[in-house]
């Protein structure tokens, strides 16, 4: 019932004033009139069921005082003849029915007790009034409905000589003159009562039709137009001034249209411009929104935090950056996206009230620092925040550098200080106190600070080398036969192996190809490898240069698909814990063991040069049994280019 009120309140309101008292009036208008009609229809009804009910009644006591003494005779034969006749006689008698003291009808018209009975006796019984009395001897009369009309009831006691003998009982029907007047009288007001508000409806129609459909399609128009909805057009068939102003705002509309797709047009490119410069650049580039939404993010951002298979356009930054990352960047951002100025004294934070430069670091799933600016983006009058620009560079690499640097720096520091501090000292003694010393311990200190010299210039040398082997340098690679610089290093080192009773053993598979590589390079790897074997192998030990051919086709034996160099001693060994740290610039095992020459550069020297050779240097070592390095050669092909950076 509310929605129906509020559906019929929602339309009424869309009709103007004037409209609302026409239909006012009208309706009071026709209700006046109805209500007349119909309050004179009532009173001819009333006045014809008086009639009616006078005529009954007449025609009951006449009908009753004819055939009670017939009835007194039992002569039924008379009776249903003189009713017949009666009943003929007249259109205004609708029935005729003859009832004994108990009710039970024996005749009547139009029908019969003969009429009604067949195998199964039906009795029938006259239905009368509550308020009816035998014993008195007046008419009664009652109205009833029927679905042909109206009609009258008369109830007549049937006397004869004072002796009750039933019940007459006489329907009348309505006068037909009468009833058709009133029906006519009804319906010409039913008709007219309809067209009266049907030419109110029709004139409403017209009048919504002629000025007020125009009206609200314009209205609606206008809102379209506000709303940004330029392709709102008003198609109505109108002339005079109406028409000319739906003219002039389809021109308007049609002209707006224009621009904005002009403008759409103009902003889609610059917005695809930025979008390939932003995919481009090689650092990560996201773009929130004020209230720290994704709007935008580059392929490099996403590769970044592993959000290649996310969907992350709309979402809440801080939710899908790594928690490590999150946490440091999570106060920061929420200071800016509100504007508010912070200043921090940590050297990996700094904020302004428009910008902020953060290092903050991922150790899950890779070690990586990133180096995060974030950057407001202000309206044109620098007072409203439209989003926030976080720019993402991985300096992971610049801080190893940097470590590594300092590192290297470092070391090389400290094993310069110990022979440049033994040089020293032992040509101050000399200076000094070379008088007072004998000429065995003026020998001693000067061989003392000759081996101090050889080991300065070996660490010169070394940092030399890694430093060449780590540079752009190129070298120019070719065919190379391995049994060249394996036996060069063999002779270099056989009377220091003799002398501590090692034995060399060179193991070369004959007929192996030329492998790909740099002479110099090669001979400088053999040379650190057998030097340190030699350095950590005691007296009576081997070590062994085996090189022999890969093959990976067995039914094709002569087919060799590299070439694999071991260098194995039966030294010391190397522990477990140290195999990792053993390529590691300044890595000595002998500081762990005991204390030997040596500048702790070779092995990271030998691994530099693997990188050349794009091969990787492995070793198998047990501590108390020996150790076994080995790498594997490309074989050389013609087609190959002979380069190496």
């Amino acid at each position: 019932m509310q929605f129906l009120k509020e559906i019929i309140g929602r339309w009424w309101s869309e009709f103007t004033l004037q409209t609302k008292l026409m239909a006012t009036a009208t309706l009071v208008v026709s209700l006046v009139m109805s209500s007349l009609t119909f309050w004179a229809v009532n009173s001819i009804q009333q006045e014809a069921q008086i009639n009616d009910t006078r005529f009954g009644r007449d025609l009951g006591l006449l009908l009753a005082s004819n055939v009670a003494p017939l009835i007194a005779e039992d002569n039924l034969t008379e009776v249903a003849r003189f009713s017949g006749r009666f009943y003929n006689s007249t259109s205004s008698v609708r029935y005729i029915i003859y009832a004994d003291q108990e009710g039970s009808i024996f005749f009547g018209i139009p029908f019969s007790q003969s009429e009604v009975k067949n195998s199964l006796t039906i009795q029938r019984k006259l239905e009368l009034p509550e308020d009816y009395n035998h014993d008195i001897r007046l008419p009664m009369v009652r109205q009833h409905t029927t679905p042909d009309g109206q009609v009258t009831d008369v109830f007549v006691p049937l006397v004869d000589d004072n002796q009750p003998l039933g019940t007459l009982a006489i329907g009348i029907n309505p006068n037909p003159t009468l009833v058709a007047s009133s029906n006519l009288t009804r319906d010409v007001t039913i008709a007219v009562f309809i067209s009266i508000w049907a030419m109110v409806i029709l004139g409403g129609v017209f009048n919504a039709l002629t000025i007020t459909q125009p009206i609200k399609e314009l209205l609606l128009g206008v809102k379209n137009i506000a709303a940004g909805n330029f392709k709102q057009r008003i198609d109505l068939p109108l002339g005079g001034e109406l028409g000319e102003l739906i003219l002039s705002f389809n021109e308007m509309a049609e002209r707006l249209e224009t621009f904005e797709e002009q403008n759409i047009e103009e902003l889609t490119a610059e917005k695809a411009k930025l979008e390939t410069l932003v995919s481009t650049i090689a650092d990560g580039a996201i773009l929130l929104d004020s209230q720290l939404k994704l709007v935008l993010v580059n392929p490099t951002a996403n590769k970044m935090f592993g959000w290649d298979d996310k969907q992350i356009i709309g979402k809440y930054l801080l939710d899908f950056l790594p928690s490590e990352i999150g946490q440091q960047l999570q106060k920061p951002l929420k200071n800016i996206s509100v504007e508010e100025g912070h200043t921090e004294n940590d050297q990996d934070y700094h904020i302004s009230p428009t910008r902020g430069e953060f290092r903050v670091s991922l150790r899950e799933p890779n070690q990586h620092t990133f180096r995060i600016l974030i950057t407001q983006v202000l309206d044109q009058n620098k007072e409203n925040l439209k989003g926030i620009v976080m720019t993402v560079q991985d300096i992971t690499r610049e801080v190893e550098l940097n470590e590594a640097k300092s590192q290297f720096i470092s070391n090389v520091s400290h094993e310069l200080r110990t022979p440049l501090f033994n040089i020293k000292s032992f040509i101050e003694t000399l200076a000094e106190y070379g008088d007072d010393l004998t000429e065995t311990e003026k020998v001693e200190f000067l061989q003392t600070a000759n081996s101090e010299t050889d080991r300065l210039t070996r660490l010169v040398n070394d940092v030399l080398d890694l430093s060449r082997l780590e540079s752009s340098r190129s070298y120019q690679f070719q065919a190379l036969d391995l049994d060249q610089p394996i036996e060069q290093t063999l002779r270099t080192y056989q009377l220091y192996a003799r002398d501590k009773k090692i034995e060399l053993i060179r193991d070369v598979e004959p007929l192996l190809p030329p492998v790909w590589g740099h002479y110099d390079l090669l001979l400088q790897v053999f040379t650190n490898l057998v030097g340190n074997a030699l350095k950590f192998t005691l007296e009576d030990g081997s070590i062994t240069i085996h090189a022999y051919g890969v093959r990976n086709n067995p039914e094709q034996p002569e087919e060799i698909s590299h070439v694999r160099v071991e260098v194995k001693d039966t030294g010391i060994g190397i522990a477990k814990e140290d195999q990792e740290a053993i390529f590691d610039r300044f890595f000595r095992v002998e500081n762990r063991v005991h204390t030997l020459e040596g500048t702790g550069l070779g092995l990271s020297i030998v691994k530099n040069i693997a990188d050349k050779h794009h091969t990787k240097v492995n070793l198998v070592s047990e501590v108390g049994v020996g150790t076994t390095f080995w790498f594997d050669l490309q074989v050389f092909q013609e087609q190959k280019v002979p380069v190496a950076h």
